[in-house]
Parts: structure tokens; sequence; C-alpha cells
């Protein structure tokens, strides 16, 4: 049993007399407060709610159905229980007591006995519904404290991935910023579309842009001389650096098993494997072609070449925005979805404005800026 000596009772009713007789029974029970109409009782339960409302029925003014009626229609008070005591005693009168949201019904003249060990019943049961009710605040409260930890520790697992590449590769920085704003601008365009709507929802479209850093995690795995070579790999070369794609699709199959398939790497895993396949089936490392290959997988295609295009590399100077948008609407439907190129379109200033905002080199914004 619980302690419910500091509980409060509210008694209304119209007789004197009656709430005397409760006040006595309840002393030592627990806190009793009392009414002489609905009114007053209504007003008094707004100032401080009660844990219990012992309730008469016949009444001046406003009777006891009207009263409870009134309070279980309001949130705040709704879940009060109330006791019915009142000397009606007919069977319709119950069974309207108990419909209008009544937790118990004891007719009058009372035994005190029976009136106490009822309180003490319903104040239990309160307690524990409020117990149960702040467990499950502060369970819910823990379940958003961890999931947060959770999305934190996912967010800095893919920064650090992301780090690796970019300690290889010291041009991708601004690469990895802007592919992943590119993969978002996109999806948040396509999922209009009702070919993609089903597919890119909320949570698909934060797992695919949390994971697009990722897309290149695969060039930890090739060697500096090709990946850092300032000149056109020769065609074993770009064999090597092929292999990008496997090595990454490889290393995060392995978290995405010990992790679920519900995980956000999976995302990852189907965005490194997939960023080089072609829409005609040129593309590799599968050459799977159309819509065998992974929506995350095209999308990232148009965002990393549309980057590449635009970026300064120890090869080649950046391009200007004009120049990459003519590219990319060359490779529509044979390098590229058709349809997420003419979504491309549609974003492309604003992609542009991406690129300006996180360029790693002047020489980069001077060009970008050009008309």
């Amino acid at each position: 049993m619980m302690d419910i000596s500091g509980c409060t009772v509210l008694v209304i009713d119209d007789n004197r007399k009656n709430i005397d007789v409760l006040i006595n029974s309840l002393n030592g029970v627990c806190e009793v407060a009392a009414a002489l109409n609905g009114a007053d009782a209504l007003k008094l339960v707004e100032e401080s709610p009660p844990d219990l409302i012992l309730l008469d029925i016949m009444m001046p003014g406003m009777d006891g159905f009207e009263v409870c009626g009134q309070l279980k229609q309001t949130v705040a008070t709704n879940a009060i229980p109330v006791m019915f005591l009142t000397g009606m005693a007919e069977m319709r009168n119950k069974s309207r007591g108990f419909a209008c949201g009544a937790v118990d019904y004891i007719v009058k003249p009372f035994e005190p006995a029976e009136v106490i060990a009822r309180v003490k019943t319903h104040l239990n049961l309160a307690m524990a519904r409020k117990k149960l009710a702040q467990q499950n605040v502060d369970l819910e409260i823990e379940v958003a404290r961890r999931t947060d930890e959770l999305v934190l520790t996912q967010d800095i697992t893919i920064e650090t991935l992301a780090a690796l590449v970019e300690y290889r590769d010291p041009e991708t920085g601004g690469h990895i910023q802007r592919t992943k704003q590119f993969v978002a601008m996109l999806a948040q365009k396509l999922r209009e579309l009702p070919a993609f709507a089903a597919y890119l929802n909320d949570e698909s479209i934060k797992s695919i842009v949390k994971s697009a850093p990722l897309h290149d995690i695969g060039k930890v795995g090739i060697a500096d001389g090709i990946l850092l070579k300032p000149g056109k790999l020769t065609a074993e070369e770009f064999e090597e650096m092929k292999k990008h794609t496997t090595i990454g699709y490889q290393a995060l199959s392995g978290a995405v098993r010990k992790m679920g398939h519900n995980s956000f790497l999976t995302y990852a895993k189907d965005i490194a494997y997939s960023h080089h396949e072609k829409w005609d089936g040129s593309g590799y490392p599968q050459g799977i072609s159309g819509e065998r290959i992974p929506v995350s997988g095209r999308m990232m295609a148009i965002a990393d070449v549309y980057d590449a295009l635009i970026s300064k590399r120890v090869y080649k100077p950046p391009m200007s925005h004009k120049a990459a948008v003519e590219i990319i609407n060359e490779g529509r439907g044979s390098h590229f979805d058709p349809v997420m190129v003419d979504a491309f379109n549609t974003v492309r200033d604003d992609m542009r404005a991406i690129a300006l905002s996180n360029s790693d080199f002047e020489e980069e914004r001077s060009v970008w800026e050009q008309p």
C-alpha cells in the first residue's frame, strides 16, 4: 500500500452535516477539502486539483451528474476519480453515474468504515496511475536521450570515417560537404514525384544524406601513387582506382551485418557500391543499368559528377557551373537517370549557391561566380 496521507479528497455536498461526518471519518487517512455546490467545487478543482472527489447528486443549481460531466470533459481534470455518495439508490441513477465517468457509487446512509475502505482503495489506484504515468514520462525522456546519443554516435562515426578519406585526399573536404547537400536537395525534389514518393520519405532521406559522405570511403584502400597522381591515370591505374567502390562496399557490408539491415549504413553501402554505375549499364563495378541501380546511388552519381566537374584537382582546373550543367544534361539517359537530371535542372542554381558557400579554393569560387 502507498502512503496516501498527503492525498486530498474533495467532498462536494450541499449538506454540511454530511461533510462534517466525512471529514471526521477521513481524519488521519488523508487531507479533506469541501464545497457546498457544484460551481464552487469546479473553481476549487481548477485552482487545486484533488486526488479523489466524493460527489453528491442532489444539489441546488448544478447537480452531481453535471459536475461529473464537466470534470470528465476537461483535459486537466478528466483523470481525477469521482465517487458518487448519494441518497439516490435507483439502478438507473447508478448506471447514469457510471456512464458519466464515476469509479464508484455509494448509497446514503453509509457506513464510515465502508467509505474509508473505498477511499483508500481509489486513492491507492490513483497514486499507482500517477506513478505509472511518471514512469512513462521518465522512460520517454530516457529513450529520447538515448536516441539523441545514438544519432550523435552515428554522426561522429560518419565524420570520422569521412575524415579518413579527406586525410588521404586533402582535396575532398569541400567535396564531401557539397555532395552531401547536393544529394539532400535532389532527394527533396524527387520525393515530389510519384515514382520516388514511396522510397524517399523523411527517414530514408535523412539516412541517405547522413550516409552520403561515405561514398568514397573505399579510397582508403587505394595506393597513394594512384590516388594522388597529378596526371591522367593509365588503364591499369584506373582499374585499381575503380576498386574503391568494392572496397567501400565490403567494409560497410560487414558493419551492416553487425548492426542490422535497418541501419543507416545500408544506404552508405549501396551508395559506395553504386555511385559509379551508369543508367545505360556502362558503369562500374557491376555494370548494372536503369532502375536496378539504387535510387541513392543514382542521386549520388549526379551530385558526385557535378562536383567533380566544378572542382579544382591536381590534374585539372575547375569548370564553370554552366559547363558542368551542360555535361550533366549530355549524360541524360546514358550516364544518369533522365528523371533525376530533370530534377537536377530545377535545383541547379541552388546547388551552385551551395558550391559557392563551400569552396576549397579561391580559384573555384571565381570560376563559379562567372555567368
